[in-house]
Order: C-alpha cells, then structure tokens, then sequence
C-alpha cells in the first residue's frame, strides 16, 4: 500500500498532462513502514531517456523514445537521495506516465524496475490523464497491483 494526498495526485496528473505526448516521469519521497508507504513529497523530474542507453534493455522498443520510455537521470536520482536524507525520508517510489496506453506497466519498466519502491503509472489518453494505478515488484521481480489510499 502507498498513501498519497489529492495533492500528490493532482503533481502527477498535471506532470503528465503537460508533458504528454511523451512520458512524464518523477520521484516519489516519503516513510516506509510494515504497513506501507506514506508519501511527503512527489518531485517531478525530467524525462532524460537515451535511446542508445536503452537498448541493451528494452531491444526494438527504443524506436518511439521518450513516447514510449522514461528514465530519471543518475545525478538526480543521486540529489533526491541526498535531499530525503537531509529531511529523514526515503526515496519510496518513482512515478511515470504511460501516453495513449493503459496504466500497466510494461516490460521494459519491469526490467528496468527496483524491488522495495512503489511504481505509479497514470495513464493519459489524448492529453488527459485519466487512470492512476501503483505496482510493486515481488519476490520473482514481477509487479503486482498496489493499493493506493488517500491521506490527508
């Protein structure tokens, strides 16, 4: 389970509007517990997908670029790490939206993907976005369905 406000909703959507048609993507910070994850603060971040970097990964899929892949650059993965430090959170999850598709993570993104952090995919369908769904990954690296609660 992730928790996150109508505010950290309405970041990711309006990210993901505005980006579209291309991924959208971004950095969620926050607490981890037994019972969950609790978020703090969702850090939009650019898109800095390479297609050279990615096909060693995703092979063909590289073709459409950032309308079909997203990734956070090293540095800024690395700068977050320090701010959550500084302010005793964890980096709890990654957010990034799926252009014209559903919210289902796709193959490249379970390659891609980290065990222990919250996935967050929203999808957006002609500018919109629409739905948002959260994945984890399990023991076997495949994602399973997340819930998603609304804190206050």
């Amino acid at each position: 389970m992730i928790g996150l406000s109508q505010e950290h909703l309405q970041t990711i959507r309006t990210h993901a509007e505005k980006i579209y048609p291309e991924e959208c993507c971004g950095i969620i910070l926050g607490h981890m517990a037994n019972e969950g994850k609790t978020t703090v603060e969702v850090m939009p971040t650019e898109n800095a997908w390479n297609t050279e970097a990615g096909a060693e990964f995703c092979g063909d899929q590289t073709v459409e670029s950032k309308k079909r892949q997203y990734t956070i650059a090293p540095q800024v993965m690395l700068q977050a790490q320090k701010q959550a430090r500084d302010r005793s959170l964890s980096i709890i999850g990654i957010f990034h939206s799926h252009p014209d598709c559903s919210a289902i993570p796709s193959e490249c993104d379970r390659v891609y993907a980290w065990q222990g952090y919250s996935y967050i995919i929203v999808s957006v369908q002609n500018g919109k976005a629409t739905e948002v769904r959260s994945w984890s990954l399990d023991n076997t690296h495949q994602f399973q369905a997340e819930a998603i609660e609304n804190i206050i």
